[in-house]
């Protein structure tokens, strides 16, 4: 029977084991440079069948919270070879997650203080983490964006690309697209904040158009067995809104490359409700799934929000899922993996350490050998 601790092949990415620390956003990266407490905190993780980063900004335009990392500069791109270094010294996988936020952004974010921008020039009803003035981190509504003219899109799409490649440079195994939790591609698959009248709007083909084109310019450059993708049909995050989800996420599915390494499907609302809807039927995931492997789809099935190690353990014995990723519980308990397998207790997360700060909520809890 298979267990969350069997080895599986992503794509080209060979992993120890089907436990996978989900991407979180943790503000501890200034100047968008990964640093040596970075470094720490992912080696720390090693251990999981794969490690996704927090989101990680293509360009500065694609920067939507202060003090998270990019992969656009020298210095950042230094910055995340010495945690790839790190991460397989460990024995561990790693792979970027490639963040293009769109309009959940603040003008004190983006190049030279301009507005954000988004498919549509409708503001969010969310907010973002800025600096203060006095140095300090808060969050702060976002600002109101512009409308991509449709002569920039191909230079986003060109981004993308180009990160990637930056991305594989650096040692990473590979790159995660984010698709969901409302940004930027997010943002244009969605009638509720993609209301364009040019290619890129109105039926369903046309609002998938520019995350089809990202997904094969990347592919084009790394090779489809390092690339994956994130959605999250139903998440209310970031103001996403469709009232018809099932037709818009069955097309996307259905669309993607076969040999991607793996989709990252969000069930439910982010962080919250596992059984959260958007329009008047409940969603089918074993549809969507079934969409994708029946046009011949072989990418492995990552799953998460809210799993616990029975219910993961599940997941993967019934073949519903091939990897279980974690968030949460992977902040406060960095040897998780051998928790699971121990059955034994687990850390408690600090949320009011979650975004910002230094070592404290982030690289001191203890493993458990060191519990008393």
């Amino acid at each position: 029977m298979t267990s969350l601790f069997d080895p599986i092949a992503a794509g080209d990415i060979q992993l120890a084991n089907r436990i996978v620390m989900a991407p979180l956003t943790r503000n501890r990266s200034p100047k968008a440079v990964p640093n040596t407490l970075n470094v720490a905190y992912y080696e720390q993780r090693a251990s999981a069948g794969l490690l996704i980063t927090e989101g990680t900004a293509i360009t500065q335009q694609g920067q939507g919270y202060a003090d998270v990392p990019g992969l656009y500069t020298p210095e950042a791109l230094a910055g995340w070879e010495n945690v790839t270094d790190a991460v397989h010294r460990a024995g561990g996988r790693i792979v970027v997650q490639m963040w293009h936020v769109g309009r959940i952004s603040h003008t004190s974010l983006q190049p030279n203080g301009g507005q954000p921008v988004g498919p549509s020039a409708i503001t969010a009803k969310s907010k973002t983490y800025i600096l203060n003035e006095d140095g300090t981190g808060g969050f702060a509504p976002t600002s109101e964006p512009r409308a991509l003219e449709i002569s920039e899109i191909g230079g986003i799409v060109e981004d993308y690309r180009k990160a990637a490649r930056a991305a594989i440079d650096a040692g990473f195994d590979g790159v995660e697209v984010h698709a969901a939790n409302g940004y930027l591609l997010d943002q244009f698959l969605r009638s509720g904040s993609n209301h364009r009248t040019d290619a890129y709007g109105g039926s369903i083909e046309n609002r998938a158009r520019f995350l089809f084109e990202v997904v094969n310019a990347i592919t084009s450059e790394i090779g489809a067995g390092r690339t994956a993708i994130r959605i999250s049909p139903v998440t209310p995050a970031n103001d996403a809104f469709d009232p018809d989800p099932q037709p818009l996420f069955n097309h996307v599915v259905s669309g993607l490359p076969n040999d991607l390494a793996y989709i990252h499907l969000i069930e439910g609302a982010t962080g919250g409700a596992r059984d959260h809807q958007q329009g008047s039927a409940p969603f089918d995931y074993a549809a969507l799934k079934a969409a994708y492997r029946d046009k011949g789809g072989k990418a492995v099935w990552m799953v998460n929000n809210g799993y616990e190690r029975e219910l993961a353990q599940k997941a993967v014995q019934s073949g519903y899922a091939d990897l279980v990723a974690f968030g949460k519980l992977f902040i406060a308990n960095p040897d998780l993996v051998e928790r699971l397998r121990e059955n034994t207790q687990l850390n408690s997360p600090d949320q009011a350490t979650f975004y910002g700060g230094g070592a404290k909520g982030y690289t001191d809890y203890p493993a458990l050998e060191n519990v008393a």
